[in-house]
């Protein structure tokens, strides 16, 4: 499911999890938020984005000799990891009324083997380390589609999911009761974490390359991701600029389904805005950021810094 860094880059506390560190520096509303919102269904909150993308296509039409393969879905995945770098409250997550820090960052996305109705569909869960540039993006998740990118092929993710699936209803029931009471408490196995898709910083699917537009995906009960994204199809627009000229614009829809447990609202807003302002010019993405901030609620626990 990609390269694991975790171990190596992080020390790990009597209250941390293997997979994130425990938030004890918050707000006292915030700690006591995810006791009545126990779940991210409660907890949900929705945001759009109109991404125009002329100068994305114009900035891939100059880099496709330097960055092969590179795309839209690539732009947004490095502006996506660049963000957490920058704003790393985005990459927590809510586990037993308790707020964690995600030690790594992950994007899980859903990819069609074949490109026909009843082609195979799997999933992928590509690891950047904070300081990705976007070609470090394009090259890992180029590596992780190869892998698994032939027909009947079977990563981890669905080998589990067909053992499972011959499982009798009452042992699947058992099973599932069991993985999620352990996932509470941090002891579930951490195969089961690493080929799970709904462990992750951020859920991303590109509807858009089958020609829907986006859409607000639920956020998952099980696993630890607390950001879905969804990519809409390309449209075309007549916007009137500064000056009042009527001109056409080419955009997609981004939407944003995110748990309000794990930051505030403004937050949430500055963050956005700073997604634009990376979108808006990509070229920043070629350069690994000048810094990456660790998450102040938990201190400076990572040692690759």
């Amino acid at each position: 499911m990609g390269k694991e860094y975790t171990l190596k880059y992080w020390r790990k506390g009597i209250n941390d999890r293997y997979d994130g560190w425990r938030v004890k520096k918050v707000d006292p509303v915030f700690a006591v938020i995810p006791y009545f919102l126990r779940t991210r269904m409660d907890a949900q909150n929705f945001f759009e984005e109109c991404l125009p993308i002329d100068h994305i296509e114009e900035f891939i039409k100059e880099h496709k000799e330097d960055i092969p393969d590179l795309s839209i879905m690539h732009v947004i995945m490095a502006a996506l990891t660049r963000l957490i770098s920058q704003r790393p409250r985005l990459n927590r997550f809510v586990m037993w009324n308790k707020i964690y820090a995600r030690n790594h960052i992950n994007i899980s996305i859903a990819v069609k083997r074949s490109l026909t109705a009843d082609g195979e569909e799997t999933l992928i869960k590509p690891y950047f380390m904070p300081d990705a540039t976007l070609q470090d993006v394009v090259r890992i998740t180029r590596d992780e589609l190869n892998a698994n990118q032939k027909q009947g092929q079977q990563n981890g993710s669905d080998a589990v999911s067909k053992i499972m699936g011959f499982l009798p209803p009452w042992l699947m029931r058992t099973v599932v009761f069991c993985l999620l009471n352990l996932d509470k408490v941090g002891w579930m196995p951490k195969f089961i974490n690493k080929v799970s898709p709904w462990h992750c910083s951020i859920f991303l699917t590109n509807i858009g390359s089958i020609g829907v537009e986006s859409i607000y995906h639920h956020l998952y009960e099980f696993g630890t991701c607390s950001m879905f994204t969804a990519m809409g199809r390309k449209s075309r627009k007549n916007i009137i600029d500064k000056e009042g000229n009527i001109e056409e614009q080419k955009s997609i829809q981004l939407k944003f389904v995110l748990d309000e447990r794990i930051c505030d609202g403004y937050y949430y807003a500055s963050s956005m805005r700073m997604l634009n302002q990376i979108l808006l010019n990509p070229s920043v993405l070629l350069v690994p950021p000048a810094q990456v901030i660790v998450d102040d609620g938990v201190g400076k626990k990572r040692i690759d810094l």
